[in-house]
């Protein structure tokens, strides 16, 4: 899960399905083969029986009643355990069929998945926005077709601290720049901190700072930009716009929150944020304006992660997974999950319907529905591309705060991040 990935939820974020195992006997294999609507079907998922259990059973026995010489066997598979067991799926050969897996982690799983285009025709991806399908593609062959992401990001304002601080909710910030200017601001007419963003690896992507060469092998961000990134955010952090307790290790727990009252907005949040606010927070929910994010440099919106279904190699069953996984994902299925869970749709269709296309006055939460579909076709997925994403990202986050808490400067906290990131990738 990234960070507030597959936030729309912690919860929604953990979603992981398979397919059918390769344990049956290769006559049985043979048919399923030659009849996609036969066969056995085994999918995986991570933490849904317990709150989701009658959804998911709903729409095995829909799909079997179309298609009742398919067995449809589903395994709920807990959230820490679900790489680990892919990983041994696939080291013994005794593969599911279909895998929803996230797209962090499909470079690391590319070699042992099959490519798609025999499955999924033109016609049968149709439906899905096409910038969120373009980015499953390795190599130009197609590994995994999208299912579910977090949506755009969105910005949330404490309206009564803005309205304090004399800042216009009519036109937020656009871009980085412009966020931690109101920040300052704030922080300086308010005594309230603005926002606790840092420099990590996602906002230097807002910044337009290649993060790897083209081959994959190596850093690139150790740039002069990308140090005038850096001591950007290090003269708001001083400054107190962004609050000190941004540099914590622990980013889902931080010590200033819109949640506690401690800071006056994010330029870039995950909408299921505001589950949390509305909870624990109300006054505050009551207080927040939602409005667009900032925007990359490139005007689009930048997507962490979305989850998505591939199929492996070594499955005996490709074609009856490749089934259930079109009837999985289509439009009205994804809708239907959209509506009792907190995570945004890949099919166009799915967003047409008044749920996503309507607005219940100013709450935020509707508002946010809103800004994110708006969002959807201009999300923008580019991960960093390796199988360690995740370290990666991690080992530049603790040289960042090494630098904003004043023991490195910019140049060594960037150099020492690129051959952190220059050892992990040659290991």
């Amino acid at each position: 899960m990234a960070r507030g990935v597959f936030m729309a939820g912690a919860l929604a974020l953990s979603l992981l399905v398979t397919g059918c195992v390769a344990g049956t006997s290769s006559e049985g294999a043979a048919v399923a083969d030659d009849q996609p609507f036969e066969g056995e079907v085994e999918f995986w998922t991570i933490n849904l029986k317990k709150n989701y259990s009658d959804f998911i059973t709903g729409l095995i026995d829909d799909y079997r009643k179309q298609h009742p010489k398919v067995t449809v066997n589903w395994v709920d598979v807990p959230g820490q355990e679900s790489a680990t067991k892919l990983l041994a799926a696939v080291a013994s050969g005794d593969v599911p069929d279909a895998v929803n897996i996230s797209s962090l982690d499909l470079g690391r799983f590319a070699p042992s998945l099959s490519p798609l285009e025999d499955y999924f025709k033109p016609a049968d991806l149709a439906d899905f926005q096409p910038n969120l399908v373009e980015p499953l593609r390795i190599d130009g062959k197609l590994h995994a077709v999208p299912w579910y992401n977090g949506g755009a990001p969105v910005a949330m304002y404490r309206k009564s601290v803005l309205e304090k601080a004399g800042a216009d909710l009519g036109k937020p910030p656009t871009s980085y720049d412009e966020a931690l200017a109101l920040a300052d601001s704030v922080q300086d007419k308010t005594e309230v901190y603005g926002m606790n963003s840092i420099p990590d690896h996602n906002a230097l992507r807002y910044y337009g700072i290649k993060l790897l060469s083209d081959d994959k092998k190596s850093a690139a961000f150790n740039t002069p930009e990308a140090v005038a990134i850096l001591e950007k955010f290090k003269k708001s952090y001083d400054a107190k716009g962004i609050a000190p307790g941004a540099v914590s290790k622990d980013i889902r727990n931080l010590p200033q929150t819109l949640e506690n009252g401690q800071i006056a907005f994010k330029a870039t949040a995950n909408a299921a944020e505001l589950l949390n606010i509305q909870k624990n927070a109300p006054e505050v929910y009551e207080d927040l304006v939602v409005t667009p994010p900032v925007r990359m440099s490139t005007g689009g919106f930048l997507l962490l992660a979305q989850q998505a279904f591939s199929i492996p190699k070594a499955s005996k069953h490709k074609k009856a997974a490749a089934e259930f996984i079109k009837f999985f994902t289509n439009g009205a299925n994804q809708l239907a999950f959209c509506k009792i869970v907190p995570i945004y749709p890949s099919t166009v269709s799915s967003t047409k319907d008044p749920f996503f296309s309507g607005r219940d006055g100013d709450d935020p939460m509707s508002v946010a529905r809103s800004v994110i579909v708006k969002g959807l076709p201009e999300l923008e997925y580019t991960p960093i591309g390796t199988a360690k994403d995740s370290e990666l990202g991690e080992l530049l986050s603790e040289e960042v705060r090494a630098y904003l808490t004043g023991t490195k400067s910019a140049k060594e906290a960037l150099d020492t991040a690129e051959k952190r990131w220059n050892d992990a990738l040659a290991s």
